[in-house]
């Protein structure tokens, strides 16, 4: 277990309060489990990423993936840090994701909402943990030092052009309202003393790249401050899409129930979470860019050579003990996109529900696997939702958010979105693509397609639903499944991955006629049967004539 860097955080008395210190948290997730401390060597250039990578491309649940903590760090040049490293202490899973919020699964949407709506502004203390050390000045140039004394990941080994901080809150300020945003932006190494930004610059993105556009227009440099390793429900604010007059520091503080501390920077006029493990100063030249990238992005494609920000590094500090935080990005699924996904969801589900009106809502499920949540959407709509309630929850969902619901498609109750298959098979059979399918053009194009070569983009909304009653799904009943499945286990037959369906319902069209000749036939009486369906024999009828076409006609 990592040695506490301060006093457990028991002021409230609850300890399932959300922790303000990422230590704490390590703590926590170690007691529950959550934690796979690696004590030999791994090269932080090449194995590190990778051997976390596995753990979302190995075919391992959601459920069983951990936080990885890394205490011998090297690099490909043999220079060994002595910082640990861990990767997935924040989402690598919905459980981490909870118990950093200190909520239950189920609870973390409305624990945002609640949130959202009853801000806690944070306060400025004097003396912040993360200032235990400063490096300013020449030591910032010295070979080796500067942010080259820090054990960077490479994300993407045999892709990556530099190592790039990830797990990031990239602090800076308006300078029209005075407003601090956070947002989680990738920087890339270039010196010891200076870095490359990439904020999200389009329509809708970043809240930094608004700021940065602002302090381009004044022709002045913009201040920013890189924090790593937050605490994390101060790490969770970085990717949700708050309004931009928003400080993410009182979101933070009414998720955690008790105002956030902050510290004022050394050597910008900013304001950082005391608690954090470290905090990279600096400041941005506007009138001139960069070349940055390549880089692995969480869009699945390697994002190439852009110009971005420059930062030049104004001071380095940190905790005395800090620990350095990472996040696997990249192909998803992934951390990144659990960090989205666990609160991304409930909040659609609000809006549909709460703004819009849409009572027939179940779910909203974003697909992960490759697409980033944000392109794919799914519904999942109550059985005897009006069609235009399916209509009008599939364009509330793709006009939410810019960049989330390229292709949105509703399913029944009865479909389980989670499982692609499924959707699939609720396209093929219950969808009329004339009628089913909408095409709306100039969207504007979601993360990845400057890499298509269009300028603009389309969105596409399919009802999957139920139109009308359809034949009982063929798959055994629950019964019967469930009692197979206990002589599979009682044989010791290799565990089951299980996933709806895997048991057969009606859908509506089913009669107490069939009804009363399974029920025969699971008892042996199918002969019965036989003796029944002799007296309704016809003449004159084509082959595959419905039994019911002919006998509504002779009532």
């Amino acid at each position: 277990m990592l040695n506490p860097v301060s006093k457990p955080d028991t002021a409230s008395g609850d300890q399932t309060m959300p922790r303000l210190d990422l230590q704490q948290h390590l703590q926590d997730l170690d007691r529950a489990g959550l934690l796979v401390r690696i004590d030999r060597p791994i090269n932080k250039d090449t194995q590190l990423h990778p051997l976390v990578r596995w753990q979302f491309l190995g075919g391992i649940p959601a459920d069983d993936r951990r936080a990885f903590l890394f205490t011998n760090v090297i690099d490909a040049k043999g220079r060994k840090y002595d910082m640990p490293v861990v990767v997935g202490a924040f989402s690598a899973s919905a459980r981490i994701y909870a118990l950093g919020m200190g909520q239950k699964v189920e609870d973390i949407g409305n624990a945002w909402l609640k949130a959202i709506q009853n801000p806690i502004p944070p306060v400025r203390v004097e003396h912040a943990a993360c200032q235990e050390v400063v490096v300013t000045g020449a030591a910032l140039r010295e070979k080796g030092g500067g942010v080259a004394a820090l054990p960077v990941p490479i994300s993407t080994p045999g892709f990556d052009a530099a190592p790039y901080l990830t797990a990031t809150l990239c602090v800076t300020r308006d300078p029209e309202t005075g407003v601090q945003n956070m947002g989680t932006y990738r920087a890339g190494l270039k010196a010891t003393d200076r870095m490359a930004v990439r904020m999200v610059a389009r329509p809708g993105g970043a809240g930094g790249y608004i700021h940065w556009l602002k302090y381009r227009e004044r022709k002045e440099p913009m201040e920013i401050a890189i924090v790593i390793g937050a605490a994390p429900i101060v790490e969770f604010t970085g990717p949700q899409k708050l309004a931009i007059d928003v400080d993410e520091m009182a979101v933070a503080g009414g998720l955690a129930g008790r105002p956030i501390p902050m510290a004022r920077c050394v050597s910008v006029d900013l304001d950082v979470p005391a608690d954090s493990e470290i905090v990279i100063e600096g400041v941005i030249d506007t009138s001139i860019l960069e070349p940055e990238a390549p880089f692995g992005e969480s869009n699945g494609y390697v994002a190439l050579e852009a110009f971005n920000m420059p930062m030049r590094v104004t001071a380095i500090t940190r905790r005395k003990n800090a620990v350095f935080a990472s996040i696997i990005s990249q192909v998803t699924p992934s951390e990144s996109s659990t960090i989205k996904i666990v609160a991304y969801e409930p909040v659609y589900l609000a809006h549909l529900r709460d703004q819009l009106g849409i009572r027939g809502v179940k779910r909203v499920v974003m697909h992960e696997p490759l697409t980033n949540l944000r392109p794919v959407v799914f519904l999942q709509m109550a059985r005897e939702t009006p069609r235009t309630e399916v209509w009008r929850a599939l364009q509330g969902t793709a006009n939410f958010t810019a960049g989330v619901g390229k292709i949105c498609i509703a399913v029944s109750e009865d479909i389980d979105p989670t499982n692609t298959d499924a959707v699939l098979w609720s396209m093929a059979y219950r969808s009329n693509p004339i009628e089913d399918v909408h095409i709306t053009p100039w969207r504007g194009g979601v993360q990845g397609a400057n890499y298509s070569g269009r300028e603009a983009d389309s969105t596409m909304l399919i009802d999957a639903t139920l139109k009308h009653n359809m034949p009982p799904l063929a798959l055994p009943r629950k019964e019967f499944m469930d009692e197979a499945r206990g002589i599979w286990e009682e044989l010791g037959l290799p565990n089951l991955t299980v996933r709806e369906p895997w048991h057969g319902y009606t859908l509506g069209d089913w009669t107490e006629t069939w009804e009363k000749f399974a029920r025969r036939a699971v008892a042996g009486d199918w002969e019965i049967n036989g003796l029944e369906t002799a007296q309704r024999v016809r003449e004159g009828v084509e082959p595959e004539t419905p039994v019911w076409h002919v006998e509504k006609d002779a009532k």
